[in-house]
């Protein structure tokens, strides 16, 4: 009977039954203590059936029993695989013991085996991620090389994976990018093992993410969703596929799925082995709670995010300024911004960073923000990143009372935004195309844009974006206004009563140094020196 479950684990195993796999090997360990290469099998299948202690136990049983049989490879191999789940639970310390024993054992059996590569990929991954990426690089090559003599595909794979991640780091998207493309076919093709499968599936996707190449996190994570749909059994790496899922459903508009797939990506993640990133799948929550106006369920689930690990910005700082605290939003993303480092790191924060400047009444720091995002943007090629840097571009140049410079680089994000199907983005840009067409005196024109992006709101139930709107279109600016913005035309009615920085900063619920900053902009635009003489062209252009 024992014979018939272990046989019948063994054939499930390689069926990628994972559950079954699991049960009936299981059981015939009860029966009779398992050999170490069923008890790898065993614990494998415990850790993709979300058993993870028991996987991890099961481990530690095959390296003693690999080592009371002298196979130091053996041992080694189960302490690589002890070192994987223990980080991945965050689980540091016990980690690195299990690194140092694999070390240990591999320098004092002196056996050339494919093992000393396994051994290489932790100390390549420390090197990456603590930012050397030609140091990363060099280990894994060398990590390669030994998974090449072999031949072992899930070393060749790994280290694969590992040199497009390095190249990316270096700055070289195009070419990491093109190497993980290639690793993909190994997995697509089922030439790795399914704990090796799922890891690269998800470092790719975020690597896709990273440097804005929506196109492929988009194939991927499909690819990724029919590969976890495959192996009905299978707990990790599903709570990623659905923080993806949901990521990539935003930004085509889906709101609603998308918050569906987040919701049940946390729910996943938090029970599961890789509960230290359960914060993704709060973040996304937060994200789509904000953009829906939920403002008080978005603070709630950026503050998950945060102690799961996860940073809250820069969400945190652009749910400021939907709250209208443009001080606190300000401060926030001037120390995210200022500890960015790197420019992929830097892309992911500059939209945000810009935005809030130029409701600050920074228009010169949202114009270095902007500039640097159109260079990052053209030296990544990414469609993604340049509609964010078109869109940008044409923000500060609306502020800076460019009007015409700002709609044809708006209307190009816009149609950017459209080829891209990213609907809100769209009607975002739309509704700046109409502030211009306004500046330039195009009041139906720019009605027209205003109907069209409350439309897209609608459709999205976007709330903070139908409010804004409605506020820009109910009353027609006056005619002259120096291409003041909303909030320079408040400040520039508050001077005119004669109200102090200090009282215009209570009334407006800002700092006095913003009230400064907008002052200072409203000289230049009207081309006065003092405040008598900005309240004076204010009473001549009916600005008040």
């Amino acid at each position: 009977m024992a014979i018939n479950e272990l046989e019948r684990g063994r054939s499930s195993f390689v069926a990628h039954d994972w559950l079954d796999a699991y049960n009936r090997l299981s059981a015939a360990d009860r029966t009779a203590p398992l050999e170490p290469p069923d008890l790898e099998n065993l614990a494998m299948a415990a850790y993709l059936v979300g058993k993870d202690d028991e996987s991890v136990d099961t481990f530690a049983r095959a390296h003693q029993e690999l080592l009371a049989r002298q196979d130091p490879p053996g041992a080694a191999r189960c302490a690589f695989w002890l070192w994987f789940q223990l980080v991945n639970k965050g689980d540091m310390a016990q980690a690195s013991g299990w690194f140092e024993r694999a070390r240990r054992v591999l320098d004092e059996s002196q056996v050339d085996c494919v093992e000393c590569g396994y051994a290489l990929v932790p100390v390549a991954l420390q090197s990456l991620f603590g930012g050397d990426g030609a140091a990363a690089l060099t280990t894994f090559g060398q990590a390669a090389a030994i998974g090449a003599r072999f031949q072992d595909p899930d070393l060749i794979a790994l280290t694969s994976m590992g040199r497009g991640q390095s190249l990316i780091t270096m700055g070289d998207a195009a070419a990491g990018m093109a190497t993980l493309d290639e690793v993909m076919v190994a997995v697509t093709s089922g030439e790795v093992s399914a704990i090796v499968g799922g890891l690269i599936y998800c470092a790719v996707i975020n690597a896709c993410q990273d440097v804005f190449d929506l196109r492929r996190a988009q194939e991927w994570t499909e690819a990724l969703s029919h590969w976890c749909a495959s192996q009905p059994d299978l707990v990790p790496y599903r709570g990623q596929c659905l923080v993806h899922r949901a990521e990539i459903m935003q930004l085509h508009g889906a709101w609603a799925d998308a918050m569906q797939e987040a919701q049940r990506a946390r729910e996943l993640l938090s029970r599961g082995p890789e509960q230290g990133i359960e914060g993704m799948a709060w973040y996304q929550m937060a994200e789509l709670h904000r953009l829906r106006g939920d403002f008080r369920d978005a603070e709630e689930s950026y503050r998950h995010a945060n102690q799961s690990g996860q940073s809250p910005q820069p969400g945190l700082a652009q749910l400021r300024l939907a709250q209208g605290q443009v001080d606190a939003a300000e401060a926030s993303i001037r120390r995210v911004i200022q500890e960015a480092e790197g420019p992929l790191i830097r892309a992911r924060v500059l939209p945000a960073y810009i935005e809030i400047e130029l409701q600050a009444g920074d228009v010169k720091a949202a114009r270095a923000g902007a500039d640097e995002l159109s260079a990052i943007a053209i030296d990544l090629k990414a469609p993604l990143l340049l509609a964010l840097a078109s869109h940008a571009q044409g923000a500060v140049l609306l502020a800076e009372s460019d009007a015409p410079g700002a709609l044809t680089t708006l209307r190009s994000a816009w149609k950017a935004w459209r080829d891209l199907e990213v609907p809100h983005a769209a009607a975002r840009a739309r509704v700046l195309i109409g502030l211009a067409c306004r500046q330039l005196g195009d009041a139906d024109s720019a009605e027209m844009e205003f109907d069209a992006a409350r439309q897209a709101f609608r459709q999205l139930e976007s709330a903070p974006d139908l409010v804004l709107l409605d506020a820009l279109s109910a009353v027609s600016p006056p005619k002259h206004a120096g291409g003041l913005t909303g909030r320079e035309m408040e400040v520039l009615a508050l001077v005119a009563t004669g109200k102090t920085n200090r009282e215009i900063a209570e009334d407006l619920v800002i700092s006095e140094k913003t009230v400064a900053r907008h002052l200072s902009n409203i000289f230049i635009k009207l081309d006065v020196s003092s405040r008598a003489a900005a309240t004076s062209y204010a009473y001549r252009h009916d600005l008040v």
